[in-house]
């Protein structure tokens, strides 16, 4: 299969490439930003006609949630116009376009959120993968919106996260490790304020179940995330087991007020994957197995990284 990845270089796109190339043995097309600009409409047509992939898989996305909310114009550039143009040039080659959404189109109130529960965003970031979401379903002649959660795992393209911690879960387990590994202390954000119940999800266990998608030719919304759901505190502490590591370093307390500071943020969103699950064929994991996974990437990174 020939896969054209947009956002390779990012911390879900990485994962993606790695499973797509390097598990399954696909032909990867994965532009770098300043080859490809996906908000030029010509410049995607061309790029895709001249590779003519199977499947399109867009994962890239403007990481800055400051820069949003500032800069309005290019926000909706990069996710909606963008997410147009790789839809339209996929279907000018018959490529089975897939969106990486997210549980932030959930306004935090209605969780579990099945995969037919409408969107009701109630931030700059849930807004514009909303919209990107109704391109797909719209426009795409075949078209998946690939929701992920709380998403867990090593940058395969860098050697760390785009931060510690956020609002969000998302590689809210190796920041923790990194500290407490090196015998420091690490301050878990909670309280009001922060998403505080989510559906913690491996990036490589999402990418196979994006890949099983490809496989199956599966349209429509799947939920590709992992099987429990789980708080912020919860999380941590099952980390803290399964990598043997030091609870009395790990403390909980609010965020530093600049995080409160900005849009609301959704307290809960929980996945309900069990429709995804049966079309897939698959069993979701549990939480307890998704972090035995990812001990075992982040083991092996940390040994490449630093051999012996």
């Amino acid at each position: 299969m020939r896969i054209y990845l947009t956002g390779g270089s990012g911390f879900v796109g990485s994962n993606l490439a790695h499973v797509f190339a390097h598990e399954h043995g696909a032909e990867l097309i994965a532009p770098a930003h300043e080859h490809v600009e996906l908000t030029d409409e010509l410049m995607v047509r061309r790029s895709v006609l001249a590779t003519r992939p199977d499947a399109i898989v867009h994962a890239a996305i403007w990481n800055d949630p400051a820069g949003l909310r500032s800069d309005r114009r290019r926000a909706w550039e990069a996710y909606v116009t963008a997410t147009r143009n790789v839809t339209v040039a996929g279907n000018a080659v018959d490529a089975h376009v897939v969106l990486i959404s997210t549980d932030w189109v959930f306004d935090g109130t209605q969780g579990p959120a099945a995969e037919t529960e409408p969107p009701n965003p109630i931030n700059t970031y849930g807004f514009l993968k909303a919209c990107s979401e109704l391109i797909v379903h719209q426009i795409a002649a075949r078209g998946t919106v690939a929701r992920i959660a709380g998403v867990q795992g090593v940058h395969r393209a860098r050697p760390s996260a785009p931060r510690a911690q956020d609002a969000g879960f998302g590689y809210l387990v190796v920041s923790l490790v990194q500290a407490l590994r090196a015998g420091r202390r690490f301050t878990l954000w909670d309280g009001p304020g922060l998403n505080r119940m989510a559906t913690p999800t491996l990036a490589t266990d999402a990418a196979e179940l994006v890949w099983r998608a490809l496989e199956r030719v599966l349209t429509g919304t799947l939920h590709c995330c992992g099987g429990e759901h789980s708080d912020r505190i919860g999380l941590a502490r099952r980390a803290v087991e399964v990598f043997e590591l030091d609870g009395d370093l790990l403390d909980v307390g609010p965020p530093p007020a600049d995080v409160r500071a900005g849009e609301p943020v959704p307290a809960d969103t929980r996945l309900d994957a069990a429709a995804t699950a049966r079309s897939l064929g698959v069993e979701l994991p549990a939480l307890g197995t998704m972090l035995h996974r990812l001990r075992g990437e982040v083991e092996s990174s940390w040994s490449l990284a630093c051999p012996a």
